[in-house]
């Protein structure tokens, strides 16, 4: 919304591509503006008071390209209320370093734009800051009078800004901090150029000609990194509001400006709570609360006194109580201890196993929270038994578990995989007959690579839109970004490892293989739907024994975002119709 609430900036996603379209509403007539903005992805929405709003774009695809093309040169523009796009103006470009990908925040004081630049998916940015009003109160115009200045340089750390207010920006990172922590920098006018020694103030123009190197800005802790993992930070009101992860469970706190604890944010139990967002001076906010067992659940809370009390909650066919929810640590194949849920009904008779769907991603510092899924619970509703394994790659205890699952340390997120199947099957709660493994994406990528290696572990398998063949997925889309997780292609290294793997170079033929069902959709321009297509022509080429090996093509539809509810509803009774006859599972009928 713009800072006064009359216009209403919004992105349509069309068949479920990663390309939106922006426009703008008039709140006070419901009807659409004639502004339009094509060929934006990956962008936020920032305004810039009331006169219009900063995005990032790509240049428009060539012709029959807009689904494979790579992705590069993203570039931040300024549109202009009641303008044409071809009338936007270019903000921020780095056309000599066509690889970064750009997003711009305004701060809600309107003082800073913050410009946050990337190369991949690691979370290591650099930040440009341009400032829009000086501390007495003299607006800046946006381009082409706009120069950006450096903050952070060298795309070593995440920086993730919480907030502006005046000279002090606050950030989460983990600089020094491998669990993240909340430092703030001052931006005052003695320090113009925004670093310690201000090159005696010179103007961008006098730095270039004198050779002048700034020195970095000073950061300051403002809360130190704990045990527990950082997982988002906002300011409301005058409160620092602090979300962490416990063994991959949301527990959040409140601290002052200065990080002064004030007090604990009691949760209802085991669950992820999102949202507090809100800004300086907001006397409150509103979270959603959401487990396994529990539909996602609106929350007041007031910043002053920390009280939550109840402002939206779902209305339930189920009693969440007659859900067993429990979380469990077992032993990878190296010893480490990996954190799993899983979860059935409380009445489920588990003395013979019970069919079970083994989920899990494991990569991009991705962490798999508990929440709410109504086709899981139709599956647990059935009789199954469904778990969650926190696989090494995710971010459930910071960088270093996301490091110890990348790279030349991917094996141990499939070792993690298999150990998890391993134990359930040991602890009774299923049987290899029994036991069926899913994953979108990367994980999808994870369930193609256990399959490969442990096929007698598993009656069936459910890969999603996965990355499936690992010597070419930097070729199309964004799938350059991704070198950060998997590694480069053209590495010698990288690509023995890749090998080592990759779901569609693996595949064991005289092997009898579980009942396999490949999903993917025909626009799907995250993770290019050829992946799946060579993967279950491999599988159906080699002899991996009498269960199927079929692949379901959704039309109209992308990498999974935007899907409406009658196409979700039909994908998945037929993706679990399929899990369910491959283990076992039995119905009552009438």
């Amino acid at each position: 919304a713009s800072n006064n609430g009359k216009l209403l900036a919004y992105a349509i996603q069309d068949g479920g591509s990663d390309w939106r379209t922006i426009k703008v509403l008039d709140v006070k007539t419901g009807k659409p503006l004639a502004d339009e903005i094509q060929w934006a992805k990956f962008t936020n929405i920032s305004w810039v008071g009331n006169q219009g709003f900063l995005y990032s774009r790509f240049a428009a695809p060539k012709e029959g390209e807009a689904f494979q093309q790579l992705n590069y040169n993203q570039t931040v523009y300024f549109h202009r209320i009641g303008t044409a796009q071809s009338a936007d103006e270019v903000v921020f470009a780095t056309p000599d370093r066509k690889e970064l990908g750009h997003s711009a925040q305004v701060t809600q004081d309107g003082r800073w734009v913050v410009l946050t630049s990337s190369s991949g998916t690691d979370e290591k940015y650099e930040i440009n800051l341009i400032e829009l009003e000086s501390k007495k109160g003299k607006k800046s115009a946006l381009p082409p009078e706009s120069i950006a200045q450096g903050l952070v340089y060298g795309l070593e750390h995440d920086w993730q800004l919480i907030e502006g207010i005046g000279d002090t920006l606050y950030f989460v990172t983990n600089n020094d901090a491998p669990k993240l922590k909340v430092i703030k920098v001052d931006i005052s006018s003695k320090t113009h150029r925004y670093y310690e020694k201000a090159c005696g103030g010179m103007s961008p123009e006098e730095e270039a000609i004198t050779n002048c190197v700034p020195s970095p800005a000073v950061f300051t802790d403002v809360i130190p990194e704990r045990a527990e993992t950082l997982a988002r930070a906002q300011i409301v009101g005058d409160r620092l509001v602090l979300s962490y992860l416990k063994d991959a469970a949301s527990m959040a706190m409140m601290t002052d400006l200065n990080g002064k604890p004030v007090q604990q944010i009691a949760l209802n139990s085991i669950g992820t709570a999102s949202g507090f967002s809100g800004k300086p001076g907001d006397p409150e906010t509103f979270y959603a609360f959401s487990s396994f067992n529990q539909p996602g659940a609106v929350y007041r809370f007031d910043s002053r006194t920390g009280k939550s009390t109840p402002f939206a909650l779902p209305k339930l066919s189920f009693k969440p109580e007659d859900i067993a929810l429990s979380q469990v640590f077992y032993p990878s194949k190296d010893g480490t201890q990996i954190p799993m849920f899983i979860v059935h009904r409380k009445d489920l008779d588990l003395s013979k196993g019970a069919p079970t769907i083994l989920y899990g991603y494991g990569g991009f510092n991705v962490s798999s929270l508990p929440s709410y899924s109504a086709t899981r619970m139709a599956w647990i509703q059935s009789g199954g038994v469904f778990a969650v394994a926190n696989l090494r790659g995710g971010g459930e205890y910071g960088k270093p578990w996301h490091d110890a699952g990348r790279l030349l340390n991917k094996q141990n997120v499939f070792d993690d995989f298999i150990a998890a199947g391993e134990y359930l099957v040991a602890k009774g709660i299923t049987t290899k007959g029994k036991l069926a493994v899913e994953g979108r994406s990367n994980g999808g990528l994870l369930v193609g690579a256990v399959v490969n290696q442990r096929p007698d572990l598993f009656a069936a398998g459910h890969a999603a839109v996965g990355v499936m063949d690992m010597l070419r997925f930097d070729r199309f889309t964004a799938g350059r970004y991704w070198v950060d997780d998997y590694g480069y292609p053209s590495k010698e290294a990288d690509f023995k490892n890749l090998l080592s793997y990759s779901p569609y170079h693996n595949i064991k033929t005289g092997v009898h293989y579980p009942a396999v069902i490949v999903s993917t959709a025909d626009t799907d321009d995250r993770v290019v739907p050829g992946h799946s297509f060579k993967y279950t022509a491999a599988l159906q080429a080699a002899d991996t024994g009498d269960k199927p090996k079929i692949i379901r093509i959704e039309t109209r539809a992308g990498h999974g975002s935007g899907k409406p509810t009658d196409k979700v509803i039909e994908e998945y009774s037929e993706i679990y119709a399929f899990l369910a006859k491959w283990t076992g599972m039995e119905f009552e009928t009438n």
